[in-house]
């Protein structure tokens, strides 16, 4: 049955749950109310005749029952029209002198008790001819009599039978104002429930973003700003998706131009009798690079794509020897460019392959700006890898936006590159519960700064995945942080 009930308010509208519950709830408060008004009236009803009869008996025990007559009872001993007055003996005779019902009352050993002086007093309920009695009796001077006095109970229940039908009545009524106080609670209070079901069906319907009006300081506008907060991180999120989209778009559209006339040179070439052998070995290198810078491209938009870093095992990573490995592979591509290292223990607790790509990248950043036959300098120590170049440095209002993606200084545009290599060294840092920042050398170079939190040995505790503090040893990945770009 509860399973049935519970199907049952599951399919119904949350207004009509609201008014079956208020209804509900004052119904049993009204039946609780009513039941309890009830039962009170009668036992006072009952408690009053009780006392009275057990007075009229009192007094009727002083009258000797041998000359007593029924012209002699006084009316405080009737007190009313059906009543019954009489006497009852020990060897189980009984006399009634007054009332309609004389000899009619099936008088029983509670009264014979009585007279016996078994007990002091009784007072009981007796039907007698369909008709409820209630019968006191209480001993007299006279060893083994008893004065009875009954009283007919159908003017208390007719009182009760009305005030039943007064409460039924009324209670029925209450019930009926509470069906309408729950339909006005539901429709006044769920208003705003209802403006924000609109509101977010609106949404879904045209996808426009746009925020929710907010009302008062309850908990459905805490919902509604719940939700405006939810629209502004989806809106946020959308105009990054369309920008990198769009940035995506236009940085492969350089490479698959040059590719395709590179290709066009190539066929017209043929057709024509051919290229040189120089000449055809040029134009394949070009196109060997276009493909190696589209596909350095992809790599760093899938990287940068990733909402979450992949699950990786976690492990104790010295950055010293990783910047070592970075160095080697940078230096087989920077031509006359020097590497300078002074190079201390730090050990990280991270991702081996990520923290070599980013060290990458930023030695690639600073041997593409180096002058010829310039020095890179790369100074590892307390968790603070400093990269510095003898470049022209970065202009202070690029200083802001150097690690957005796809940002190019004007100065960089005319060079290879795609603006993805310093987003991509943001982003490691921040899983790895880092910041990086960049500024100027005193050389007047550029000078990016990565730090990650460890320790200058390699802990005896297992890396943890946990949310690192930063500049504590033995801290790993997170999956959110905030950095803090600084100019220097």
């Amino acid at each position: 049955m509860s399973a049935i009930v519970g199907r049952f308010g599951r399919r119904q509208s949350l207004a009509s749950r609201v008014i079956a519950l208020t209804t509900l709830a004052v119904g049993l408060a009204v039946a609780l109310v009513a039941l309890a008004a009830f039962l009170t009236v009668r036992h006072q009803l009952q408690a009053t005749m009780d006392d009275s009869l057990h007075r009229r008996a009192s007094v009727a025990a002083g009258y000797n029952p041998y000359t007593f007559t029924p012209s002699d009872v006084p009316a405080v001993l009737i007190g009313a029209s059906d009543a019954e007055f009489g006497y009852v003996f020990a060897d189980g005779r009984q006399a009634v002198t007054t009332g309609h019902d004389k000899g009619r009352l099936r008088l029983s050993e509670p009264e014979y008790a009585v007279a016996r002086g078994q007990s002091s007093y009784s007072c009981r309920t007796i039907v007698s001819g369909g008709t409820d009695y209630r019968v006191a009796a209480v001993p007299t001077q006279w060893k083994g009599i008893a004065v009875v006095v009954a009283q007919s109970l159908s003017s208390n229940e007719a009182a009760l039978d009305r005030l039943g039908w007064v409460l039924f009545l009324f209670g029925t009524a209450g019930v009926l104002a509470a069906g309408f106080a729950g339909w006005g609670v539901a429709r006044n209070g769920l208003r705003p429930v209802r403006r924000l079901t609109e509101a977010a069906e609106e949404i879904a319907r045209t996808e426009q973003l746009n925020p929710i009006e907010v009302e008062g300081d309850d908990e459905i506008a805490r919902l509604a700003r719940a939700f405006n907060a939810m629209l502004a991180a989806l809106s946020a999120s959308r105009d990054r998706q369309r920008q990198l989209v769009a940035d995506a778009g236009h940085e492969l559209r350089t490479p698959l131009t040059s590719l395709r006339t590179n290709l066009d040179l190539l066929t017209q070439a043929d057709r024509q009798g051919g290229l040189s052998d120089a000449g055809r070995a040029e134009l394949l290198d070009d196109v060997r690079f276009q493909i190696e810078e589209m596909t350095t491209l992809i790599g760093d938009l899938t990287e940068l794509a990733r909402e979450q870093p992949p699950r990786v095992l976690l492990e104790w990573v010295d950055l010293g020897e990783v910047v070592e490995r970075a160095v080697q592979r940078v230096r087989r591509r920077a031509g006359d460019v020097r590497f300078d290292l002074d190079l201390q223990p730090w050990w990280v607790s991270g991702e081996s392959a990520a923290l070599e790509r980013a060290v990458t990248n930023l030695l690639d950043n600073a041997a593409k700006w180096s002058p010829p036959q310039g020095a890179v300098t790369v100074s590892l120590g307390d968790g603070a890898l400093e990269v510095t170049d003898e470049g022209a440095g970065i202009a202070e209002e690029d200083l802001p936006y150097v690690f957005d993606r796809f940002y190019r200084s004007p100065g960089a545009r005319t060079m290879p590159g795609s603006g993805l290599g310093l987003a991509i060294v943001r982003q490691v840092a921040e899983r790895h519960g880092g910041s990086v920042h960049a500024g100027r050398a005193s050389s007047g170079g550029a000078a990016f700064s990565l730090r990650l939190p460890g320790a200058p040995t390699i802990p005896s505790a297992p890396p943890s995945s946990g949310s690192p503090a930063s500049g504590d040893a033995g801290d790993g990945l997170t999956e959110t942080s905030q950095t803090t770009l600084r100019t220097g």
